[in-house]
């Protein structure tokens, strides 16, 4: 990996830094400043989010604490046309699945994934969606299920860094993860630090508090 490639680095006990990125949003599609080396608050706390004031040095925030929300194992749910794979240890709660395809993806159903519920082309949507790479199906023709319109770093309101086309700051160890695209952790309280477990989500965390 060259230096002007994307990438983001993890700093001990602090931020994550991103280089080399070309474009950062928002979920609602707002524009944010780039610039060629940026800081990102990863503890929850910056006043400057999504960039980091130097909080977590206050904070007393540490890269690795805490246990991961979910297991890592895959899951699979058969239907007639495609199988869906599934690790809940990457899933970072965003839920994009459940807003692109409800029928086939509801929490509120069991099991909660069913594929036979909804059109191939509706699954792969709802596939590509996922930004934890958390979701796959067996389809080798989707490149990494990933949508090519998408930042390469959108921040999600309330939850974590979704980044895509960038090389990650440590290895990804979950099953079936990929470094196309993956979530990051920027409320602090993951126990898979830097990468969110949807502990976000759990602890019902606001980016505004």
């Amino acid at each position: 990996m060259s230096d002007d490639s994307p990438h983001i680095e993890e700093r001990e006990n602090g931020p994550l830094v991103a280089k080399g990125i070309t474009r950062m949003c928002r979920t609602d599609g707002t524009e944010l400043e780039v610039k060629p080396s940026m800081a990102l608050c990863r503890c929850g706390g910056s006043s400057n989010k999504p960039y980091c004031d130097g909080t977590h040095a206050k904070k007393g925030f540490e890269s690795r604490s805490g246990t991961p929300e979910g297991k890592d194992r895959v899951l699979s749910y058969d239907g007639r046309e495609v199988t869906v794979f599934f690790n809940p240890r990457i899933c970072g709660h965003v839920y994009e699945c459940g807003r692109t395809a409800p029928e086939v993806f509801d929490s509120e159903q069991r099991p909660w994934v069913q594929p036979d519920n909804g059109t191939l082309e509706q699954i792969e949507a709802a596939v590509r969606a996922c930004p934890s790479g958390a979701l796959r199906m067996a389809r080798t023709e989707i490149p990494e299920h990933r949508l090519p319109d998408r930042a390469q770093i959108t921040v999600e309101e309330d939850g974590p860094y979704w980044v895509e086309g960038v090389a990650p700051p440590v290895p990804l160890d979950a099953e079936g993860a990929t470094a196309a695209k993956y979530v990051l952790c920027r409320c602090g309280m993951s126990g898979n630090k830097p990468y969110c477990d949807g502990t976000h989500h759990n602890k019902g965390w606001k980016a505004d508090e």
